[in-house]
C-alpha cells in the first residue's frame, strides 16, 4: 500500500490512496506534553506556550499549552486532544497535568499502585502518576490497569515518566514529582464511550501505544484493504487468507502452515471484505480472529467495531445459555468485561465444548449468509489465553488450498 508522509511538528499528513490524511495525537500524548510542560515551568520558574514531545511512532509534535500556572511548589498547564482526520468521543478534549515537588518516599507510594518497572536509583528522580478529575477509575478486575487506580495506560505512563524524568534531570533535580492528569468535562465524555460498561468510572482513559492517531478514515481504510486483496488475487490467489489485525496476524506465526505476511488485514469490516472479494471473483477465504472480535459475528455483527455494535458477553452468554447454561452461570459470563473473563466462567463449567461449538455454528451460519454461497468461507477463532477455540467446517479445506498457493 503506497503511503508518503509530509509535515513535522504535529502537522504530519499522510496520502493513501490519493487522499490527503492529517495525523492526530493520542491523549497519551496530550498528557505527556501537559506533564513535560509543567515540569519544566515548575523547575526553571518561568511559563512556556508551546512543549516538543517525542511518540512511540518516532514522530515529534510540538503541542500548544494552555492555561499555564505557576506557583511555589507546583505547576499547572493543559493540552488539547486533537484525532486528525480520524477524530472520536475525546478529539478536541482538553487534557491537563498538575506537577508537584513532593518526597520520593509519597512519589513512590503512587508508583508502586501501578507496579511499574523504572529505575529507582537516588541518582534520579521518583516520578509518582495518579488521576484527577475527569480520569476514569478502574472498578472491575481484568484490564491493565489495577482496580483502584486510574486509567492510564501503560505506554502513556511510560511517555509521562520519562519525559519528566528528563526534564527532572535537566535542571539537577532528584527528589519526587507527584503528576496528577485531567481531563476537563472527562466524565461527559466518557458517556459516550465504552468506559462505564467497562468498569471504568468518572472519566476517560488516557490511551494511546504510539502517541499518534493515525487517519484512516473509514473509506479510506475499506479502499485500502480492496486494494491489498486486488493484488493478492491479479497475482495467482484465488483464496485468501484475511484477519483483523495485529492480534490475528501475531498468532498466525507457528500455528500454521502459513506465516503473518501472507494476511490480509481487514480490520473491522469482515462483512465488506466478503462483499468485495465475491466482486472481484476470490473463490475463498479463511478468517482468523481474536474471539474479542469473532464472538460478534455469531450475533450476525459484520462490522466488529465496537462503535458499531458491542455485545460480545451477550452472544457469548446466550450460546452458553443454548449449550445449558443456568442462569447463574449466563449472569457471571455477562458480569465479566473481557471475553476471556467470560471463557474463565465457561471453562470452570462441562459446557466448555457445546458453548464454543455453538459459536462456531453461528458464526458459519452468518458469514455465509452475508456470501449467499457465493465463496467459500472458514473462521478459526483463538483466544490469548486459552489458544484456539474452534473453526468451521470448512476450515481444513481453505488451509489445503492456501498452501496449494503458498508452494
Amino acid at each position: 500500500q503506497p503511503e508518503q508522509f509530509y509535515g513535522f511538528l504535529g502537522k504530519d499528513f499522510v496520502i493513501k490512496n490519493n487522499k490527503k490524511l492529517r495525523f492526530g495525537y493520542t491523549t497519551g500524548s496530550c498528557a505527556t506534553g501537559a506533564s513535560k510542560a509543567a515540569t519544566r515551568m515548575l523547575l526553571s520558574g518561568q511559563k512556556i506556550d508551546a512543549i516538543p514531545i517525542d511518540t512511540p511512532k518516532g514522530i515529534p509534535l510540538t503541542l500548544e499549552v494552555l492555561e499555564p500556572e505557576l506557583n511555589k511548589d507546583e505547576a499547572m498547564c493543559g493540552i488539547k486532544k486533537d484525532g486528525g482526520d480520524d477524530p472520536d468521543a475525546t478529539h478536541e478534549a482538553r487534557v491537563f497535568a498538575k506537577v508537584q515537588l513532593a518526597s520520593r518516599e509519597k512519589a513512590l507510594e503512587l508508583a508502586n499502585c501501578y507496579a511499574d518497572e523504572f529505575p529507582r536509583n537516588e541518582s534520579v528522580a521518583i516520578v509518582g502518576i495518579q488521576g484527577g478529575t475527569g480520569v476514569g477509575k478502574v472498578t472491575k478486575p481484568g484490564l491493565e490497569q489495577p482496580v483502584g487506580t486510574a486509567a492510564i495506560n501503560r505506554v502513556p505512563r511510560k511517555m509521562i515518566r520519562d519525559a519528566v524524568l528528563a526534564e527532572a534531570e535537566s535542571f539537577g533535580y532528584r527528589d519526587g514529582l507527584i503528576v496528577t492528569i485531567s481531563v476537563e468535562n472527562g466524565e461527559e465524555i466518557a458517556n459516550k464511550t465504552f468506559n462505564p460498561r467497562l468498569g471504568i468510572m468518572g472519566g476517560i482513559s488516557i490511551l494511546g501505544t504510539s502517541g499518534i492517531v493515525e487517519p484512516m478514515s473509514e473509506k479510506a481504510l475499506i479502499a485500502s484493504i480492496e486494494l491489498e486483496m486486488k493484488q493478492r488475487f491479479t497475482n495467482g490467489h484465488k483464496y485468501l487468507l484475511i484477519t483483523p489485525g495485529n492480534y490475528g496476524t501475531a498468532y498466525l506465526n507457528g500455528n500454521f502452515p502459513f506465516e503473518s505476511k501472507d494476511a490480509v488485514k481487514c480490520s473491522n469490516f469482515v462483512g465488506q471484505t466478503i462483499d468485495m472479494a465475491i466482486n472481484m471473483g476470490v473463490e475463498g477465504i479463511l478468517f482468523v480472529g481474536h474471539i474479542g472480535k469473532f464472538v460478534k459475528l455469531a450475533g450476525g455483527i459484520m462490522n466488529t467495531h465496537s462503535h458499531d455494535a458491542d455485545s460480545r458477553m451477550e452472544i457469548l452468554s446466550s450460546c452458553a445459555i443454548r449449550a445449558g447454561a443456568d442462569s447463574e452461570t449466563a449472569l457471571n459470563i455477562l458480569k465479566g468485561i473481557t471475553t476471556d473473563d467470560g471463557l474463565e466462567v465457561i471453562n470452570n463449567t462441562p459446557l466448555w465444548e457445546p458453548t464454543l461449538k455453538i459459536m462456531m455454528e453461528k458464526i458459519e451460519f452468518y458469514l455465509n449468509f452475508r456470501a449467499q454461497n457465493n465463496l467459500k468461507l472458514g473462521a478459526i477463532v483463538f483466544s490469548n489465553v486459552y489458544g484456539e477455540l474452534g473453526r468451521t467446517s470448512l476450515v481444513d479445506e481453505l488451509i489445503e488450498k492456501l498452501k496449494e498457493k503458498g508452494e
